[in-house]
């Protein structure tokens, strides 16, 4: 595996670690917070931690797959 492929899933591997303790934090607090983005506004909630977690998990098996 090439040495960028590996800062890549090391780098994602840490955001699930980050997504998977927001999204704990924010259930066990009952917390939604609106968030402008852009001209969006939207909501931060436990299940928006959730499907970026489940992306992450995603992508890393790709990388670690793909030759």
């Amino acid at each position: 595996m090439d040495e960028s492929r590996l800062h890549a899933i090391q780098f994602l591997e840490k955001e699930i670690k980050t997504y998977a303790a927001l999204s704990l934090f924010l259930s066990k607090r009952g917390i939604k917070v609106d968030l402008l983005l852009g001209a969006k506004k939207v909501l931060i909630s436990p299940s928006f931690y959730k499907e970026r977690l489940k992306e992450a998990k995603k992508l890393v098996h790709e990388l670690r797959s793909s030759k």
